[in-house]
């Protein structure tokens, strides 16, 4: 093998980069996720640059890189995306002993970064940090019965080509390029004798050098309740294809590691009563990222259609001419009412249930309080936690039984989900014992199953005045 697959210590370690563009920012957001002490060098630095540093994420210096600059350094990268200035510091950096990457130019690095079972072509890294070697095994034959015999041969010779790939645009372009190759393309080759790979490869090229750039889109995609293991397949090939995607403040970090390393990340989240980004800027996002020509993914928390304001949106991009599509995911009331071990209808109790936002635009949201009051009806409240006390007296108001039972999901389907149980008296005082700092749902007129544990509510004689 030409490259020997090491896991290099991080732990107090410098890292040099030098390059503020596109490159420079695929690399730093794989970088960013080690215990190095990272430096940017770059004199027109990507806005992301700039924010992470002064988010104390690496240090940015704003001029070229000079002689000793890479002093006690482990590695460098060179992604300046020019042949001559990333030589020269290169040049630089060797001479203080770093081992040095330089982006997209094999033959003249010293060492490649390895995918971290990422989406690229086949060398794929598995460690444990060896805490695990019998783990890593089957990792590791679960990988080989999975990958077809042919890949090595397809992987070799594209690793040929990737020179001549470069006459195809930094970005999509030559992903596209290499996506169709290894999925389509070469393995049909390959099935007709290897010596018809390369003949292909050539003729692909010439494809996509005169292929019309894709147009802009919009993928509408629910993210889900916070689980990534609730994203539909659906959902993970659009963050797998997005270049950019514009997230809610609910995303977890979790999902979000789903998106490709290149993808542009764009938070864009809201709080009822709290900091928010504009809806106008959100549309204008979309349509101005779209109108590039970039494969855009909307992700929003649950499912889109769901107090999302789905239709602003698709106004907004119907009104350039920009194609789109939904992408459904599962809401969290569904994530929450599978956590208590209850259905949100059932036979003789009630056939219908009710999905209410705590708060609109204008405040706490009206509904029609007197059919909510009546025994057995169901309802799933979104955003009710400073609704709460609202939603009590316009209740108890209209006759609700002040015994009606009342459950609060907080973190519904994460690691760190609190399932409280209660009562229509008890809610304000409940919630205001719970200190519940993530997002929550409450189900109006449902308790958790029996057989489940839940976070009792407080003694009615505590919330007499409730």
């Amino acid at each position: 093998m030409d490259h020997f697959p090491i896991f290099l210590s991080t732990k107090t370690a410098r890292i040099i980069l030098a390059g503020g563009g596109d490159a420079a920012l695929a690399k730093l957001r794989i970088l960013m996720k080690s215990s190095a002490k990272i430096t940017v060098f770059a004199t027109e630095p990507a806005p992301e640059i700039e924010q992470w540093h002064h988010a104390g994420r690496l240090t940015l210096v704003q001029r070229p890189m000079d002689y000793g600059d890479a002093l006690c350094a482990k590695l460098f990268y060179a992604a300046s995306e020019d042949d001559a200035e990333d030589a020269r510091t290169a040049h630089l950096a060797m001479t203080c002993g770093a081992l040095v990457n330089i982006v997209d130019n094999l033959e003249d690095s010293q060492f490649i970064t390895p995918a971290i079972v990422d989406r690229d072509p086949v060398t794929i890294a598995i460690g444990t940090e060896g805490a695990a070697p019998v783990l890593a095994r089957a990792i590791k034959a679960d990988l080989e019965e999975r990958l077809p015999q042919n890949l090595g041969t397809l992987a070799r010779i594209g690793k040929t080509f990737r020179k001549a790939s470069y006459a195809l645009p930094f970005g999509r372009p030559r992903r596209d390029f290499w996506r169709a190759f290894y999925f389509d393309t070469g393995p049909k080759a390959v099935a007709e004798g290897e010596d018809q790979v390369l003949p292909a490869l050539n003729a692909l090229l010439d494809t996509h050098l005169t292929k019309p750039a894709r147009e802009g889109h919009v993928a509408f995609v629910g993210g889900g309740p916070g689980d990534p293991e609730l994203l539909t397949l659906k959902a993970r090939r659009a963050l797998d294809e997005a270049d950019v995607v514009i997230y809610d403040r609910l995303i977890t970090p979790e999902i979000l590691e789903l998106a490709r390393r290149e993808a542009v990340m764009i938070d864009v989240g809201k709080e009822g009563f709290g900091p928010s980004t504009s809806q106008e800027h959100i549309n204008a996002l979309l349509v101005e990222h779209a109108q590039t020509g970039a494969q855009v993914v909307r992700l929003k928390s649950g499912d889109a259609t769901v107090f999302g304001r789905l239709d602003e949106e698709i106004d907004a991009v119907d009104a350039h001419d920009i194609g789109w599509h939904i992408v459904p995911g599962i809401t969290s009331a569904s994530a929450a009412v599978a956590a208590i071990g209850q259905s949100m209808t059932k036979r003789g109790r009630n056939a219908s249930v009710r999905f209410l936002t705590g708060h609109d635009t204008r405040g706490f949201a009206d509904h029609d309080w007197r059919t909510l009051a009546r025994e057995g009806e169901v309802a799933a409240i979104y955003m009710g936690k400073k609704s709460a006390r609202f939603i009590q007296g316009r209740l108890l108001m209209h006759g609700a039984d002040r015994h009606t039972p009342v459950t609060l999901i907080e973190n519904a389907s994460r690691p760190d989900q609190r399932v409280i149980e209660t009562t229509l008296a008890a809610l304000p005082a409940t919630l205001e014992a719970a200190r519940l700092a993530g997002p929550a749902l409450t189900f109006l007129g449902l308790a958790p199953r029996a057989a489940l544990a839940a976070v009792p509510a407080l003694p009615m004689e505590e919330t007499a005045n409730a």
